[in-house]
């Protein structure tokens, strides 16, 4: 087990701790709220897992390697934070496929952008939920604002992991 996740159950148990401090009848709602949520998220994960791990074997082998390896520079950092925006998927998809692509040879710095894309311009976000409701003007503003953003991110992990050896090497 990872400290992250770790982490994520010492909050939580402190939570629940918290909820049934308040009263048993708190702790009772939020263990029923959890349990609810798990409901409904567990057969997008039961899915989305095993997808993004056959959709990563499936990436021909030297293609992550040449266009988003480590020695890709720039043009690669270019290239995933575009895959990124477009790339439509909540997390159970998007972190395994960044996995695979890693396994695949894809670069650190590339998939920092690739994520930074993912979670800043999110096109599938963008038109499914932006365009309706806050509309088109917004959008080409809120893009033109945003995009040199999974760039940056980009650029300064590969600044920042000589200071990290082995960082996302798995």
């Amino acid at each position: 087990m990872s400290f992250g996740v770790i982490a994520i159950w010492v909050v939580a148990l402190g939570a629940l701790g918290l909820c049934l401090r308040r009263s048993p009848a708190v702790g009772r709602r939020a263990v029923a709220d959890a349990g609810t949520a798990l409901w409904r998220v567990l057969p997008v994960m039961l899915m989305a897992l095993p997808m993004a791990a056959f959709l990563a074997e499936l990436i021909p082998a030297g293609w992550a390697e040449r266009w988003l390896g480590p020695d890709s520079g720039f043009i690669g950092i270019l290239l995933a934070s575009v895959a990124g925006g477009a790339m439509p998927g909540g997390p159970f998809v998007a972190f395994p496929l960044v996995l695979g692509f890693l396994k695949a040879g894809a670069g650190p710095s590339q998939m920092v952008a690739l994520i930074s894309g993912w979670a800043i311009l999110g096109l599938h976000r963008t038109l499914a939920w932006e365009l309706p409701i806050l509309g088109g003007r917004f959008i080409v503003v809120r893009l033109l604002a945003s995009f040199s953003l999974p760039l940056l991110a980009g650029l300064a992990a590969e600044l920042l992991l000589p200071l990290f050896p082995g960082v996302a090497l798995r």
